[in-house]
């Protein structure tokens, strides 16, 4: 089967001229804004399947007992699935983007660009409602014109999350999957980094490295995503049949701007759970600190150090990766892709790491840092912090990435033709295609969703279908029957002549009980 995978970015955001205002509220206004000015489907978000604490090593630390009812406009917690699939929703002070799942490495590479286009569409709402003197937020003032970051750390010692995601299977022994992947996981920054001005947490140090989230990892294995954060995440939330899959929810990457690492980033990763799941060894890749390790590996731009393995020998990053990249059988024409492009950047790694300037965020952002220390600029001088964060800005008109791809300077994988589609499109081949074409076609209608549930209105209540085989429910499956339909009673009429039920209906009489806190 396919390995579905997808993304989530938490972005930077600032309101620039008004720092007092929160970052909850002003990611609320970004949300709200977005989901007010495109799309009817302002749902809340069904958490009943949702167990963010469940672990995989076998205990569960719920934080609640009942199923929260939020609404979707709820100050912190707004929530939008939009026309993509997607969810756009406020996390924690951020506006997060979850990717709708897709199948390969290359469709989940556009869709996270994607998330840029929708982030840009949401700044352009919220100027417009302030320009026009409006608040999208009860008791809120208008929002200010806002900025996004498509970075990870806010200079003073907090990070913020990209996280991936891939299916894998059940019967997969953890602790195997864990040793075989933690060395791929340290090593794998001299191609996925994004590049940072600072060492350590806080930047407390002078100097540039490779990963702007390696100094926030304290642990090999954890539950934790804010603090304590391990390589591997054991969170046991699959998003899916649970008797059958698991989700690596990984948590050890970088946001990127560029193609090449995203996509890498995505098919590299596939390809070592591929190879896992099909019994290839690489227990002699253990290292002896991985904690230590990650950090040593950003910090030399060189790539020279030698990380320590238990069997006493010492490797650099590349080797290691070249170690990974011999194991790993393609499967597609993604993989054949992914394979060919790993080797090419090691290669040019191996030559001489800014020989992949056009390729790779972090060689890429040295490189213009180093044109202005050549000129005398000291590494600690804060006008080079501010190339850092210009450089992950998602407006084209300001980005300094951006400006590297109109230069030819950085090379690019997908058309912007591709990427805007993917921005109101849904994937043809998952159980997103249902969501984001329901979300779109009868966004009045939809209740709640999830990435497993759908709760609809129609004419007589409402009706809780239940999407948790991401294989299903697809275009070819269901496409038709959304297109055709003119309204949710027929959508559901013609569901269940094709034998697709759902889970349950509730008359209007009381339907009001349609989630509503209970106990598990």
């Amino acid at each position: 089967m396919s390995r579905f995978m997808g993304t989530e970015t938490e972005y930077g955001i600032s309101t620039p001229g008004h720092p007092e205002l929160s970052p909850i509220v002003t990611s609320t206004h970004a949300v709200v804004a977005y989901a007010a000015m495109n799309t009817g489907a302002r749902s809340r978000w069904d958490y009943e399947e949702e167990s963010p604490l469940k672990d995989t090593r076998g205990f569960d630390l719920r934080r609640y007992h009942t199923v929260p009812v939020v609404e979707p406009d709820a100050v912190g917690i707004a929530n939008v699935v939009t026309a993509n699939g997607a969810r756009f929703y406020v996390d924690h002070a951020h506006p997060e983007y979850s990717s709708p799942e897709v199948s390969n490495a290359y469709d989940a590479m556009v869709y996270d660009a994607a998330g840029d286009l929708i982030l840009l569409k949401a700044a352009a709402d919220v100027a417009e409602l302030y320009a026009e003197g409006v608040s999208i937020l009860k008791h809120h003032e208008p929002c200010p014109p806002l900025k996004f970051y498509k970075n990870n750390v806010d200079g003073k010692g907090a990070s913020y999350g990209a996280h991936e995601n891939y299916q894998y299977s059940r019967n997969t022994d953890f602790e195997q999957l864990t040793q075989a992947i933690i060395p791929f996981f340290v090593t794998r920054n001299i191609i996925i980094g994004a590049g940072r001005i600072g060492i350590g947490e806080a930047g407390e140090r002078d100097g540039f490295q490779i990963s702007q989230r390696a100094d926030y990892f304290h642990q090999e294995i954890s539950l934790e995503t804010t603090l304590n954060r391990g390589i591997v995440n054991t969170r046991d939330e699959p998003h899916a049949n649970a008797v059958h899959f698991r989700r690596l929810h990984t948590i050890v990457g970088d946001a990127n701007m560029s193609q090449t690492s995203t996509f890498l980033k995505l098919g590299m990763t596939k390809l070592v759970i591929d190879a896992i799941e099909d019994g290839v060894d690489f227990s002699d890749l253990r290292l002896v600190d991985p904690v230590a390790e990650i950090k040593n590996v950003s910090h030399d731009l060189s790539l020279r150090h030698r990380l320590k393995l238990v069997d006493g020998r010492e490797l650099t990053a590349l080797e290691i990766l070249r170690s990974y990249h011999s194991r790993v059988r393609p499967v597609d024409e993604v993989d054949e892709r992914v394979i060919a492009l790993w080797e090419e950047v090691m290669d040019l790694l191996a030559e001489d790491p800014m020989k992949t300037s056009h390729l790779l965020d972090w060689t890429a952002k040295a490189a213009l840092i180093k044109a202005y220390v050549d000129r005398g600029v000291d590494i600690a001088d804060p006008k080079l912090k501010l190339i850092d964060l210009q450089y992950s800005d998602i407006d084209p008109a300001k980005s300094l990435y951006h400006a590297l791809v109109r230069k030819g300077r950085m090379v690019t994988l997908a058309s912007p033709e591709e990427i805007e589609q993917a921005a109101t499109t849904p994937p043809a081949d998952s159980r997103a295609w249902f969501r984001g074409a329901v979300s779109a076609r009868f966004g009045e209608d939809v209740i709640a969703a999830s990435w497993q549930t759908m709760i609809l209105k129609y004419s007589e209540g409402t009706a809780r279908l239940q999407t948790g085989e991401v294989d299903k429910l697809t275009r070819e499956h269901v496409g038709e029957i959304i297109n055709s339909a003119d309204n949710t009673d027929e959508l559901l009429a013609g569901l269940t002549a094709i034998g697709y039920e759902p889970d349950h209906y509730i008359t209007h009489h009381n339907k009001s009980h349609i989630n509503k806190p209970h106990e598990h």
